[in-house]
């Protein structure tokens, strides 16, 4: 898909991953960025258009639907991470998780999949994460949501193959915003990130994997799962 030209519209683009991508399809010549967030009046970045949306209120979506109609590329950004444990956390973080990530990303697509097909087709990308495929206990609830918009994603790419509309899957570790501020560890550039995930939607490509942990981990589920998890060879 060619970004040149396009309409895109960016869920959580007030700030982190988000308002990189939507500073880097500005920066790709896209004639119309809708910087979508709760908040809209959080949305600092020049050029964009805010607008309200919570991927977790149907109504929310539908307004923005209306107010959105020439969109022809998706980025489903927005997320949480409460860091809730599955078997001793808020059960109500856990079901936030699932809300944001799966729910979300399925109620955004499917208010928007009618108005891509009118559009030409254009595209969808989803971030999503390594932690689709691999978890740990402090990050359990992200990754089983993480990894339900995996399926989610695959699935989508298959339905939405028939009104020639594009899905691009982002998989990537750590990164340098908000959410991963407590994690000590390397994180990668969220802008350079943005560009990766771009330069994929542009090539067409099913997924796009931004660091070299996504790669590894990406080829490690054809092999023992201690593979991935070496506390069970213990």
């Amino acid at each position: 898909m060619e970004i040149t030209g396009a309409v895109a519209l960016v869920t959580g683009a007030n700030r982190g991953l988000g308002r990189q991508l939507a500073a880097a399809l500005l920066e790709r010549g896209a004639a119309k960025v809708y910087a979508a967030a709760r908040n809209p009046e959080s949305v600092d970045l020049p050029g964009v258009v805010p607008l309200r949306l919570d991927v977790t209120d149907p109504a929310s979506i539908r307004e923005a639907a209306k107010a959105a109609g020439d969109v022809t590329l998706l980025v489903n950004n927005a997320g949480s991470s409460t860091g809730a444990s599955l078997l001793d956390g808020p059960l109500d973080d856990i079901k936030l998780e699932m809300d944001t990530h799966y729910f979300g990303t399925l109620a955004v697509t499917r208010e928007f999949a009618p108005i891509l097909e009118r559009n030409g087709g254009g595209a969808v990308l989803n971030v999503l994460s390594v932690l689709s495929w691999t978890t740990a206990p402090p990050v359990a609830a992200y990754s089983a949501a993480k990894a339900a918009a995996w399926s989610l994603t695959n699935a989508l790419r298959l339905e939405l193959a028939s009104q020639k509309t594009q899905v691009t899957a982002l998989h990537v570790g750590y990164m340098d915003t908000g959410m991963a501020k407590h994690v000590d560890g390397p994180k990668n550039d969220p802008k350079l990130v943005a560009g990766a995930a771009l330069d994929g939607v542009e090539q067409g490509r099913f997924e796009v994997l931004a660091d070299d942990v996504s790669r590894k981990v990406r080829a490690g589920l054809s092999g023992d799962l201690a593979g991935l998890y070496p506390s069970l060879a213990s």
